[in-house]
């Protein structure tokens, strides 16, 4: 039977030398039993202030706490490492990024709750789990959630975000079923963690709340300013890349 492992890390910090400090997880099994993790664990990279100022860990904390390796998650992670099981994060990239520093080789199918909810609810201004946490209400029933499940919930905590996902993947999976009826919600999810997002509006920026194609037509030296010289992700390089190339969007 096919497992679904919702994880959140904590981080030292988001660049390329920065580690795991916490995992936050839950594996929910098709009888819907499930095991919760939440742990902390050492390394020897320096927690960056503006990462302690986001999740409140202090190096205190870590002292004693197993390597990321060693804790019971990884362990376990590993030993269900196959195809038939589904690995879910929002922005699974970069918790995705960071368990690899730890050696691990993904064979688990991809669901990024934060891609899917760009494809499912493409009208919401931001996909934040935080700000989705309010827009579809999943506040008002986590503390119940949460007591069935002995769980204390704290703001940019890992295991605190994972059940905020949990919820949020309910919805997501009811909003499949409604807009991809002779599809199977959680094969269609995965094709989504696939498919880049082709976003309408900017949400920064000098053209912030135009849709973009109007920009294409407008300001196109901007935009191929922007592909050259921004850091931007995968969504916004496809949407760029489209909306020059053609007049339609």
């Amino acid at each position: 039977m096919a497992k679904y492992i919702l994880f959140d890390t904590e981080t030292t910090g988001n660049q390329d030398d920065d580690k795991i400090i916490q995992f936050g997880a839950m594996i929910i099994n098709q009888d819907s039993s499930l095991e919760v993790f939440d742990e902390l664990c050492s390394t020897d990279v320096e927690i960056k202030l503006e990462a302690m100022e986001v999740h409140n860990l202090t190096p205190d904390m870590l002292e004693g706490k197993p390597k990321a390796v060693d804790t019971s998650f990884y362990k376990t992670l590993q030993e269900i490492n196959i195809n038939e099981n589904y690995l879910i994060a929002h922005n699974i990239k970069f918790d995705l990024g960071m368990i690899q520093k730890e050696g691990f080789v993904n064979n688990l199918q991809l669901i990024d709750t934060l891609r899917c909810a760009k494809h499912l609810y493409p009208d919401m201004p931001y996909h934040r789990l935080q700000y989705i946490r309010y827009a579809l209400d999943l506040y008002k029933t986590e503390k119940e959630e949460a007591a069935k499940l002995n769980i204390t919930i704290k703001a940019h905590d890992a295991l605190g975000d994972v059940l905020v996902m949990k919820l949020f993947l309910s919805k997501l999976i009811n909003k499949c079923r409604e807009m991809y009826p002779d599809y199977n919600p959680i094969e269609r999810l995965v094709y989504l963690t696939q498919t880049p997002v082709l976003i309408k509006t900017f949400k920064f920026g000098k053209h912030k709340g135009k849709e973009i194609a109007q920009v294409a037509q407008e300001d196109a030296s901007y935009l191929n300013w922007m592909k050259k010289n921004m850091d931007l992700d995968e969504d916004l390089k496809y949407t760029l890349d489209k909306v020059l190339k053609t007049d339609n969007y």
